[in-house]
């Protein structure tokens, strides 16, 4: 079955219609962030969890490693493009396929692989959404076999509006044409709790958590309208100002940036280093409460 592929979504009915497809490229991007008692996020790679169980024909891709910068001092920097450019050519990612992303938790580590690729100028990618849990819920079956990928080569041009660096950041504070977006909890936000260097939040700043756009209880999205509603409040739908996303390390933040890409809007930029990048430097403003400023 040859049909387009869904722009930026498909749900597990989609995927099992087409499983097996020569150009289908199925990708399980699991990766794991567990916060220990000392508050210190320590990464991990969900390569096991691949192997214990993942959709038949998917292949895995570690975006601590493969596809991250390994010089950079925040993990699961966007690498190089010939270092990104190899990853994907190594998993079959490439001219003439379809790719469809999905991880085995909270759905914005698919995301991410999602923004990269589109960074890098690869349009044909979706993101199962609810991710595995979704599937097994559709009754979709899972296997321990590896999948031996089909080589490709990948074209494509990086676009660098969908990307920011805390130069870049620091260099716009106060433009009123930006919009900046802290994806994370609210009281993350106002500086309560935190995981990172220092508390609170890069001045001029928006708060739209990211968990608002999933249903708590199938791990898919909520209803389009529903999100578009809350989008076009906090005016993230303003074709006037650029929105630029951010989070902890730029993971969750693609997550808002996905669901932006459902309602039409595709230019969001993501801030990379985020708060980890931010709040380590201690020259750097942060604000505390609710007030953007």
């Amino acid at each position: 079955m040859t049909d387009a592929l869904p722009a930026h979504l498909v749900d597990a009915d989609w995927l099992a219609a087409r499983l097996g497809a020569s150009d289908l490229v199925v990708v399980d991007a699991t990766t794991h962030l567990p916060v220990p008692a000392d508050g210190a996020y320590v990464p991990a790679s969900g390569r096991a969890d691949y192997d214990r169980a993942h959709i038949p024909g998917a292949v895995f891709a570690d975006l601590l490693t493969d596809f991250a910068d390994p010089d950079a001092a925040e993990p699961w920097t966007v690498p190089s493009r010939d270092r990104f450019v190899a990853a994907a050519e190594a998993l079959g990612i490439g001219d003439g396929a379809r790719v469809v992303v999905y991880d085995q938790h909270d759905g914005f580590w698919a995301t991410r692989l999602w923004w990269q690729l589109r960074l890098e100028g690869f349009d044909a990618v979706a993101v199962l959404d609810g991710g595995l849990p979704a599937w097994r819920a559709f009754g979709g079956q899972v296997t321990d076999a590896v999948s031996t990928p089909r080589p490709r080569t990948f074209t494509g041009t990086r676009r660098p509006a969908l990307l920011r660096s805390t130069d870049q950041i620091a260099d716009g504070l106060g433009d009123a044409d930006t919009l900046l977006v802290n994806v994370l909890a609210p009281e993350t936000y106002r500086g309560e709790v935190t995981n990172y260097a220092r508390p609170g939040h890069i001045p001029g700043s928006i708060n739209f958590p990211v968990f608002q756009i999933r249903n708590a209880e199938t791990g898919t999205l909520r209803p389009l309208a529903e999100l578009r509603a809350a989008a076009e409040e906090a005016g993230l739908l303003d074709p006037d100002r650029t929105v630029v996303t951010y989070c902890g390390g730029g993971i969750a933040a693609t997550g808002i940036a996905h669901v932006l890409a459902l309602l039409g809007r595709d230019d969001v930029a993501v801030y990379d280093g985020s708060m980890t990048a931010w709040a380590g430097d201690p020259d750097l403003p942060l604000v505390v409460g609710d007030s953007p400023h």
